[in-house]
């Protein structure tokens, strides 16, 4: 491998090109992964949220659907992420004094992790919540969207 491209980058081939990476050689293995973000918006805009007067409809349950969604569809939006089986998407959304918290926890049994479907389910319900509320709210601001933890659990086959 050249030494320009030997810095640990695996969606990178010796040539520098990108690569899927290769897991066929990996085993299954429970995956968790939890990401947060925020948006933040005016006092009204959180009123008008809370008391569902919202014109597109119910900000929450339309975000939450919206990054569910977005988690099952990350390998067609992410070009280089593994098409994996998702086993539960959780979409918590917290109303705090200046704006929505979001969370997304994700879990699958794969050969590879699934962080960025949790971050693609938070950026989507994040990009939801902007868009339901634009009309009303033109200084909210999507932040922090980051992980904040994965876990991986090897599984012992059991015979009977």
């Amino acid at each position: 491998m050249d030494q320009e491209f030997s810095h640990g980058l695996t969606h990178i081939n010796e040539h520098g090109k990108a690569q899927m990476v290769d897991i066929s050689g990996k085993e299954r293995v429970r995956r968790t992964a939890r990401a947060g973000g925020f948006v933040r918006m005016s006092a009204a805009t959180l009123q008008a949220i809370r008391d569902n007067t919202i014109a597109k409809g119910d900000v929450l349950a339309t975000a939450r659907i919206a990054g569910i969604m977005a988690a099952k569809e990350t390998s067609r939006l992410i070009p280089l992420c593994h098409n994996i089986e998702i086993e539960q998407v959780t979409i918590d959304l917290d109303l705090t004094d200046t704006g929505v918290r979001i969370e997304a926890r994700c879990v699958c049994t794969d050969k590879t992790g699934i962080e960025m479907e949790a971050l693609t389910a938070v950026s989507v319900a994040a990009l939801t919540i902007y868009d339901m509320c634009k009309a009303i709210d033109k200084g909210m601001v999507i932040e922090t969207i980051h992980l904040i933890e994965k876990t991986k659990e090897v599984l012992h086959e059991t015979t009977h």
